[in-house]
């Protein structure tokens, strides 16, 4: 990667941060709300986008997403640990620590194997927290208020602070994911989907590569799942439920793998379908967002991501190099007096 085209990322990653914050500045609480959840579903998603770079789908990306809100939810109501800053790593951390056991266990399975071993550990992680009442059980606890590096906004000032975190972690994940699949290693993990064989015989371990791209899905998920349940102020086995994975996998289908800016924008459609469907059509949300999918596989195979490569296309920067003139040298050497 050029040093230019590494500073036109950063820079793309700021300025997208600072425009979403500035733009969270004119929303109504209602949308800041939506908007920060959605920030929280797009960071697990976007660990999805990367295991499908390597050509694996996770369907149970709920387990990480819940062991981060719960061991931060726990941190924050047990122990009194209110920085935001401080649960974000706590949570993070112990879903990457969570990837980094599990992620050797599973990453020789590939396809149908490997999508439904993460589903079964999501569901093992369900029923073992159902049955805790020490915790909650099935209704799970309450997350207090987090402060900001010992600021305590007040009730209105609270979801702004929160939404601007959320903005700040998104942009940064965006930019690190950008970087890494421009890079060699990513280029590497995109080339496990195609062929593992050729992947092994230039040198490259196809065990490691998944086993990397699991561990920071798991990072993303626990830092998305720490996200989420301080913006609910509450968590339960539901955040380790199937269905919600599902609607991880949904969210990374929307957006596609070309674009990372692709998948907070699809965790955001998702969250905005879902709650004007849940209350216009109570009923059948879950109909007309299954409709809303269709639509999008059938006329944007490649997700919402694609429409960003073929804008990019239309404005030139996508234009493949010229193809050299073989016979171009031997017409200067004759033309040379």
């Amino acid at each position: 990667m050029t040093h230019r085209k590494a500073s036109h990322i950063v820079a793309a990653g700021l300025l997208g941060g600072v425009t979403l914050f500035l733009i969270g500045l004119l929303l109504p609480d209602w949308l800041l709300f939506t908007a920060t959840k959605a920030a929280g579903y797009g960071l697990v998603a976007l660990g999805i986008v990367v295991l499908m770079r390597g050509g694996l789908v996770s369907f149970g990306q709920g387990m990480v997403y819940c062991i981060g809100a719960y061991t931060s939810g726990l941190v924050a109501s047990r122990l009194g640990v209110s920085d935001v800053f401080l649960l974000l790593a706590i949570g993070g951390g112990a879903s990457t620590l969570v990837g980094l056991l599990v992620g050797p266990l599973i990453a020789r399975y590939r396809g149908i194997f490997f999508a439904m071993l993460t589903v079964a550990l999501s569901m093992v992680l369900y029923g073992i927290l159902v049955k805790q009442n020490a915790i909650g059980g099935s209704d799970g606890f309450n997350v207090p208020e987090p402060t900001f590096l010992g600021w305590a906004p007040g009730v209105g000032a609270s979801d702004l602070a929160l939404y601007g975190v959320a903005v700040v972690i998104a942009a940064t994940a965006a930019t690190f994911c950008r970087f890494y699949f421009d890079s060699m290693p990513g280029l590497v993990a995109k080339a496990v989907r195609e062929n593992e064989l050729r992947v092994e015989y230039l040198g490259s371990s196809v065990f490691r590569i998944t086993v990397r791209n699991f561990v920071i899905a798991a990072g993303f998920g626990g830092i998305g799942g720490t996200l989420n349940g301080l913006a609910l102020g509450h968590v339960d086995p539901l955040f380790s439920f199937w269905t919600t994975s599902g609607e991880f996998v949904f969210i990374a289908i929307l957006s596609g793998h070309v674009s990372v800016s692709a998948v907070f924008v699809s965790a955001l459609i998702l969250e905005l379908v879902r709650s004007f469907s849940n209350r216009y059509f109570p009923e059948t949300w879950q109909l007309l967002l299954g409709a809303f999918l269709l639509v999008v596989i059938l006329f944007l195979p490649n997700g919402l991501g694609s429409l960003w490569e073929e804008l990019s296309k239309r404005l030139g920067r996508g234009k493949p190099p010229p193809v050299p003139d073989p016979g171009g040298l031997e017409r200067r050497k004759e033309a040379a007096p």
